[in-house]
Order: structure tokens, then C-alpha cells, then sequence
């Protein structure tokens, strides 16, 4: 038996019109009718008497409806109470971020817990080689991530903010004296990449292996995260291309980060499950866009 029958057949019962009846649930009088006509159908009986004067329920009608009345008001309630939950946002959220939680993410956190009181974020580093691997585990509700995404089954959000990149280098590199370093002027370096399994995309990004014009780039050996490639930049073993955010938060003394022209800027965006979307997951990703726009603007 359908709902929409039961539904339409409880509200005829209370306005006795059909016109009223349809206009409450925002439907033709029609198809009100041609909803009782198959209830009626289904019962084998005639529950609505229709004149052209009035509009009253049968003797069966009547019976009808008060055998059915508790049951539809519970299961009313029990659909609203399920669309209040799902509209509901509270709780723990995971969020995962790449390298250094930066002022897109700690500014969306906090954005997100002023306005949701009753919510706590709670952050999860996830590696810049295997950005996705902790999402399909369940381990974090959403990641701040580099767009664009392939990945099947994420989805993401808006583009959140849009950087160049900045080569780190060790401080005794010669071209860590430049104001400026042209991405053609690559093809002199050795450039530290990712391990594991980052998006092709990703790697190309991180380490190109050519230049815009096609020269050869040197590959310097792969890495899983930006602090682990930060690292072997100190030490002489490479250079590594990074966000210029995430550059700034890096203040120390064996490492200098050198802007790049010439190269596809880094895009942040937040990505999650396409089957794990909740209000509270749309609510963390309407906070991320509200601040951002706010950055922009100031």
C-alpha cells in the first residue's frame, strides 16, 4: 500500500474538499482523486462520498481511518524525526590535512566550531603521498586536499584558495640567493617527489618531470611527506617544490624557499565520501567556503 494514498486519503478526511486537500499537498485535485480511487481500489470498498455539494467519509471510511490514525501518526513522526537528525549537526568531526594545518584550515575550524557549539573538530595529518587512504577507512569524515580529484567515490567542494608554488632549497643552494626563480631554471635542480600512492596528477605537480618548454627535470628520490622531503632538502639531497602557505609556517634556518614562476598554481579544496555526505559534512564544508571568501575579501 502507498504512503501518498494513506496521506492523501487522512488529510481528505480532515478538510473534507478536494480542492484543500490538494492544495496542502501540493497537488491537483486530480491527482487526488485518482489516489483515493486506488485506495478504494485496494480495500475493495468505497471509503469517500463525493457530492456536488460535500465532500463526507463512508461508514467503511470512518472505520478506516480510525484503525489507521495511530499507525500514520507514528510513522509521521518517525519521518520527521529522522529528517530533524539528518538535519542535525553535532558530534566529533575528523578532518584530515596535508603537511601543515595552514590558515584555510585552522580558520575553517574555527569558524566551523563558533558556529556549531555543540561540534568538535578533531585533525588528522594524512600523508601527502596517500592522501585518500584514511577516507576510505573511515578514519577521517573529510580531507583537505589538492584540487582537482579523481578519485572514485570523493567528491570535493570549492576551490578554497589558489597559491603559487615556492622551491625549497638548502641554504647554501646557489639559487637560494634568487629573488625569483623561473620554472624553466628547474630543469638545473633535482626535484624530491612522492612515494606510495599519490594521484599521478599529484606527482607531476609536486615533481614535474620536465619543464613547461620540455627540458628534463632530475628526479632526487621520493618521499612521503612534506616534512620527511623537508628533510632531505636540508641535507643537500634535493629540492622540493611547495605551497607558498605552507612554505611560510616553515621558518628554519638550513632550508630557504625561493618563489617559482611559470608553474600551475596549488588549489586547496575539501573532499569526502560521496556515500558518507551528512549534514554535518556539508556544514564543515559550508564553513570552509564562508571563510574563504572572507580571506578573499579581506
Amino acid at each position: 500500500m502507498e504512503f501518498k494514498e494513506l496521506e492523501c486519503f487522512v488529510v481528505l478526511s480532515e478538510e473534507l474538499h478536494f480542492a484543500r486537500t490538494a492544495e496542502r499537498l501540493y497537488l491537483s485535485p486530480g491527482r487526488v482523486s485518482q489516489l483515493v480511487r486506488s485506495l478504494e481500489t485496494r480495500i475493495g470498498g468505497k471509503l469517500v462520498e463525493r457530492t456536488s455539494r460535500r465532500v463526507r467519509l463512508t461508514a467503511l471510511g470512518e472505520h478506516f481511518l480510525a484503525d489507521l490514525r495511530p499507525a500514520y501518526d507514528g510513522l509521521t513522526r518517525a519521518v520527521v524525526t529522522a529528517k530533524a537528525a539528518a538535519r542535525e549537526v553535532t558530534g566529533l568531526l575528523r578532518v584530515g590535512f596535508l603537511a601543515t594545518p595552514t590558515d584555510v584550515v585552522t580558520g575553517t575550524v574555527t569558524r566551523f566550531e563558533d558556529r556549531y557549539p555543540g561540534c568538535e573538530v578533531e585533525l588528522v595529518e594524512v600523508p601527502l603521498s596517500d592522501p585518500f587512504s584514511k577516507l576510505h577507512a573511515h578514519q577521517v569524515d573529510l580531507v583537505f586536499t589538492l584540487l582537482p580529484v579523481e578519485e572514485p567515490g570523493v567528491v570535493t567542494g570549492a576551490e578554497l584558495n589558489r597559491v603559487p608554488m615556492r622551491l625549497g632549497l638548502p641554504a647554501r643552494h646557489p639559487l637560494a640567493r634568487r629573488r625569483v626563480i623561473d620554472a624553466e631554471e628547474l630543469a638545473g635542480v633535482a626535484l624530491i617527489g612522492l612515494d606510495g600512492p599519490a594521484p599521478r596528477r599529484w606527482r607531476e605537480h609536486i615533481a614535474p618531470t620536465t619543464t613547461p618548454s620540455g627540458l628534463p627535470i632530475e628526479q632526487a628520490g621520493t618521499v612521503a611527506t612534506s616534512q620527511e622531503g623537508l628533510t632531505q632538502v636540508a641535507l643537500g639531497r634535493g629540492a622540493m617544490l611547495i605551497c607558498t602557505p605552507t612554505a611560510a609556517s616553515q621558518t628554519r634556518p638550513d632550508v630557504v624557499f625561493v618563489p617559482v614562476t611559470g608553474l600551475p598554481d596549488s588549489i586547496l579544496g575539501l573532499a569526502w565520501l560521496e556515500s558518507e555526505e551528512t549534514a554535518l559534512v556539508r556544514a564543515f564544508n559550508e564553513a570552509a567556503e564562508r571563510h574563504s571568501l572572507h580571506v578573499v575579501a579581506a
